[in-house]
């Protein structure tokens, strides 16, 4: 039984480190960055997980909200996600995991709640440490890479000048739909933003 009242964890997925901060793979953390800037929150440290976490309320007397962007590499998300989901007592129901999505087209932006992980190292990661899929996934369509590139150098690589022009768009309505999961649930959040 998810706890209705208790705070909600949204997870920005991605690589630590500057040279990995306008990759495609660390559009996680672009979202988590937007959402602490709606929130009035910074990121600082956390004292138990290796990670970097901003709290705040989502609206007035809103849901608590926690954003976390885990400081390990990508592969190893699930480990401080876990401790801070342990740390601030929250459901993998709750948890949202935000994170490139190959397998949708550049510009869309899809929810789902439990499913596959598609090969991403950060989910696989995740539900290894949970013990479970079931937690909320907020997938940012970053399509497939062009011609025969590698898909592990394509979401290592800069957002293309065609894609920066929207990219600021796009990372606000990933934003727009956490918030929505928080206070519509998934479906409805399905329902409103899934034709766009």
């Amino acid at each position: 039984m998810t706890d209705e009242t208790g705070p909600w964890l949204v997870v920005g997925l991605g690589n630590p480190g500057r040279e990995y901060a306008g990759n495609r793979h660390n559009v996680g953390f672009m979202v988590a960055d937007l959402l602490a800037g709606r929130l009035g929150a910074k990121f600082g440290r956390h004292r138990r997980a290796v990670a970097e976490v901003a709290e705040g309320r989502l609206g007035l007397g809103g849901p608590k909200l926690v954003l976390a962007k885990p400081l390990t590499y990508m592969n190893l998300s699930g480990g401080p996600v876990v401790s801070l989901a342990q740390f601030y007592k929250v459901p993998p129901g709750r948890v949202i995991a935000v994170h490139d999505e190959l397998d949708i087209g550049y510009g869309q932006v899809r929810v789902k709640c439990g499913g596959g992980e598609g090969g991403h190292n950060g989910l696989r990661s995740m539900s290894k440490s949970f013990g479970t899929k079931d937690y909320v996934r907020v997938r940012f369509g970053i399509g497939r890479p062009p011609g025969r590139q590698d898909p592990a150098d394509y979401v290592l690589s800069d957002f293309g000048t065609v894609e920066r022009k929207e990219l600021d768009f796009l990372v606000d309505r990933a934003a727009d739909v956490v918030e929505s999961v928080v206070s519509r649930g998934v479906e409805p959040t399905q329902n409103l933003y899934h034709g766009v």
